[in-house]
């Protein structure tokens, strides 16, 4: 039986202490491992942000691995990472890992995927600053306070939206439509609304909703 190391990661102390976030991706995982009948023979959590490529955590696991000849198996790709320089060096770590939202996922895919998320992070970074800019030219002033503002405005807007969706990506999983590239087809046949408007969605925006759905 073949031997696997679980990697979890969540985004903040808050949700390491609670447990949130963490619940869903030991379930995917675990479920993984039955299926394949794989020896699951430890469960390591990191508490770290998404943007930080240091994972002390990470780099156990990937050590271990590399001692036990284990798979390491993640829930969702982005647990790993939203910069594709750091998929690129985990890769390139002669480990073999697994990402169980995209099981069968080869190289080539998995960066492009690892690219899609990093085009959604700096989409959102561009959209801040050009409602900043905009802000400035109505006359707003703004500071560090006023950014922090728009940044709560922001989240505030797209948590909605997505609890909004909530039960629509419900269904639309029920009937069988279960990857990210599934859901996206869906839901551009079925012409849903995007957050801001639009009528055709993209990867980078299916996987930021799925993402604040924490599905």
């Amino acid at each position: 039986m073949k031997k696997a190391i679980a990697y979890y990661r969540v985004s903040s102390d808050q949700q390491g202490q609670s447990g949130l976030g963490i619940e869903a991706q030991q379930q995917s995982v675990r479920a993984y491992v039955t299926a394949y009948q794989l020896d699951l023979i430890e469960e390591l959590t990191e508490v770290e942000s998404g943007k930080k490529n240091k994972r002390p955590i990470l780099l156990q696991a990937l050590e271990l691995c590399r001692k036990k000849k284990a798979l390491l198996v993640i829930a969702k790709l982005d647990r790993l990472g939203r910069n594709v320089a750091f998929i690129s060096s985990l890769m390139e770590a002669k480990v073999e890992f697994v990402a169980v939202d995209n099981p069968h996922a080869n190289k080539l895919m998995l960066h492009m995927l690892a690219a899609f998320a990093e085009h959604e992070r700096e989409q959102i970074s561009i959209r801040t600053k050009d409602a900043l800019s905009a802000a400035k030219r109505r006359g707003v002033m703004l500071g560090e306070n006023g950014r922090k503002v728009l940044s709560v405005k922001n989240k505030k807007a797209a948590d909605e939206f997505a609890l909004q969706m909530a039960p629509l990506i419900n269904e639309i999983r029920q009937n069988g439509h279960l990857t990210v590239r599934a859901i996206m087809a869906e839901l551009n046949r079925r012409q849903v609304p995007t957050s801001r408007g639009g009528l055709v969605w993209h990867l980078p925006t299916v996987h930021a909703l799925l993402k604040r759905m924490k599905v």
